[in-house]
């Protein structure tokens, strides 16, 4: 049986591929999950820890029916997803003797999770387009943990677009908008190529291929492809929106923050999408005073604008319109937009989208189930090749800015597994240097950087302006920096060793060392680190 894991920063959706009826469905997991019309069977994601030492857990629904995630407790986890694999600023509590970091929360969540599940063939997990190669790692580690036979990994936006079954479409934008991340995706569904001043485009690379050369000979149909054409990712999600919201009403009705009144933030958010009004009933404890919390579109329309929600949302579509048209395909040649995700669910986030797009070219029926479903393709004969979606570099001291700079080696979009090795030469920088060495690092957005870090007890995302790169060193240890000992020792002003780089299939990330001096192959196709 194969199973799909959308784990989401608010919810988490499951589902399966059911043999008989030869499609997928989503899967109620008894105790854990919370159905309520018209939304399918939600996971919440959400952990309380009873005792971390044991690591005994409370997951899911249970964690709101007894009332865990109200209470300003330091047990309570939400949002988790969005610290995994990111440096944070702030302290993570000690419980137990146990120093609490967002994988090991994650871990709890996904392993839980999974031991409710009768699994043993085939499990596909998702993962968001802009989490770093750390949180993708990460992931994978947990899933080999389990007792499963296969394993892959897909894009979210990427599962969304197979989700929505549009296979006769041809250009599908997914736009991908859940609890802490916005994602969007181009892709291209057919197996034609799109056209452009009669060519056809060169997509980034990633290829989904529906069957094998003897499913196309027995059937006599062609096999379809799918290549994501441009994509682009953003740490923002429903979570900012019920903060700001929050911040609106303790200014409005001068309350003093607290979870639960985050939870109504929520509460008249979720109202807002079906509905001009909101209304709920606070009872603040401290005061013991109630309250009757009213929040309009209108209202939520001015705090979006004024925290420059659109201005955002904006620069994001701009990236991956710049990406499409540096390929060839231009704005007018998109068939579908498919919305996925809670957030989408908003009249204003609606609204901005149609302001790029007719009204018929977007859709918004299954905003929580698309992902699930879409991944379940992997299982029915499908073969995946990605590509890269940061670039990586290798750091040198610029004596300039007198600070450590990076060199990009490997380009953002590179495919994988590469066909051609990426070759760069390196020389001593000292008299009689005994080794040489490099840090290779995930380079982020050169336009701006994403700060995570504690206000209280929130985790926030602020976005960062200027000319800022978030950088992520993947081999920054003592030893692990070491390339090569030379012998004779290197003198400055030649190049003294050739290294080719190359990424396998499994995105490890291996290298080859030859000494020009000695002619002598100092490594050979060794892995430095796996990019997921």
């Amino acid at each position: 049986m194969a199973i799909a894991i959308d784990f989401g920063t608010s919810n988490t959706v499951i589902s399966r591929w059911n043999p008989v009826t030869q499609t997928p469905e989503i899967l109620k997991v008894p105790g854990y999950s919370l159905q309520q019309a018209p939304n399918p069977p939600l996971i919440p994601s959400l952990v309380y820890v009873e005792n971390a030492e044991s690591e005994q857990v409370i997951i899911g629904q249970p964690v709101r029916d007894r009332g865990l995630d109200l209470a300003q407790d330091t047990r309570f986890f939400s949002h988790f997803k969005r610290g995994i694999g990111t440096p944070i600023q702030g302290f993570l509590p000690q419980l137990d003797g146990v120093t609490i970091q967002f994988e090991q929360v994650g871990t709890w969540f996904l392993t839980h999770l999974f031991n409710q599940i009768n699994l043993e063939e085939s499990l596909i997990v998702t993962a968001p387009v802009d989490s770093f190669e750390t949180y993708r790692h990460w992931l994978g580690q947990v899933c080999q943990t389990w007792s499963v036979d296969k394993v892959r990994m897909i894009d979210e936006p990427t599962a969304a677009a197979l989700g929505y079954g549009v296979g006769d479409r041809n250009l599908i934008l997914v736009v991908d908008f859940g609890g802490g991340t916005l994602d969007l995706s181009l892709v291209q569904l057919n197996s034609n190529g799109i056209k452009s001043e009669g060519k056809a485009a060169n997509p980034l690379g990633f290829v989904l291929k529906w069957g094998a050369k003897s499913f196309e000979e027995k059937s006599g149909q062609q096999v379809k492809t799918a290549r994501v054409i441009a994509k682009a990712g953003l740490n923002l999600g429903g979570s900012d929106l019920d903060h700001w919201i929050t911040d609106e009403l303790i200014a409005q009705y001068d309350l003093v923050q607290s979870l639960s009144l985050t939870r109504l933030a929520e509460k008249l958010k979720i109202q807002l999408s079906s509905r001009t009004t909101a209304t709920e009933v606070y009872f603040d404890r401290n005061s013991l005073e109630s309250y009757e919390l009213k929040l309009t579109r209108k209202q939520l329309q001015s705090i979006l604008e004024d925290r420059k929600f659109f201005d955002q949302l904006d620069t994001i579509m701009a990236q991956v319109l710049q990406q499409a048209t540096r390929e060839g395909v231009n704005k007018s040649q998109i068939d579908s937009v498919l919305l996925v995700g809670g957030t989408c669910q908003i009249p204003a986030v609606q609204g901005w989208i149609k302001g790029y797009f007719e009204e018929k070219q977007v859709r918004c029926d299954k905003p929580f189930e698309a992902i699930a479903e879409g991944a379940l393709q992997l299982v029915q004969g499908v073969e995946l090749q990605d590509f890269l979606y940061h670039s990586y570099g290798i750091r040198y001291w610029n004596r300039r800015t007198k600070s450590h700079s990076w060199h990009p080696i490997i380009p953002e979009g590179q495919p994988y597994p590469m066909s051609k090795p990426i070759e760069l030469m390196l020389g001593a920088s000292a008299e009689n240097q005994p080794k040489l060495e490099f840090v290779l690092g995930e380079l982020g957005a050169q336009t701006g950087g994403t700060e995570i870090y504690f206000d209280g007890d929130r985790l926030i995302t602020r976005i960062l302006s200027g000319d800022k790169r978030s950088v992520t060193p993947l081999n920054d240890t003592e030893n692990a920096r070491t390339i090569a000992n030379l012998n004779p020792p290197g003198i400055p002003g030649s190049d003294r060793i050739r290294v080719l780089f190359q990424v396998d299939r499994e995105r490890f990330l291996r290298i080859t060392v030859e000494d020009l001096l000695t002619n002598q192959t100092l490594l050979n196709n060794q892995v430095v680190v796996q990019l997921s």
